[in-house]
């Protein structure tokens, strides 16, 4: 595994790990809508995603997907598995999914 694959997937993985505290709150407040982070692989991104907790739960339900904002998609460890209108769905291949996995907050 390449220095480079290790650095996208734990950036990716510490956003996750943002979000799931977001959906938490989000939960207690009884939110329908919320923004989210964009888990990307740009340690400097910090765009928000808003979509419903039905919709971010779909994404979590795959211990290597994420949450991306359109454009932020890096085709070379991931691929496209939904798109909506506002949000990208992908999924890590390789080392970058084995980090996903390892690192996933709800396993």
């Amino acid at each position: 595994m390449s220095e480079r694959e290790r650095r996208v997937g734990f950036n990716e993985s510490v956003f996750r790990e943002v979000n799931e505290r977001i959906e938490e709150l989000a939960e207690e407040f009884d939110a329908s809508s919320v923004e989210f982070v964009c888990e990307c692989a740009d340690p400097a991104c910090n765009e928000r995603v808003s979509i419903s907790l039905a919709a971010y739960e779909a994404v979590r339900a795959h211990p290597d997907r994420f949450l991306l904002l359109p454009g932020h998609q890096r085709l070379n460890v991931e691929r496209l598995v939904e798109e909506h209108d506002q949000y990208l769905v992908v999924e890590k291949l390789g080392a970058a999914g084995e980090i996903a996995a390892d690192s996933d907050p709800r396993s």
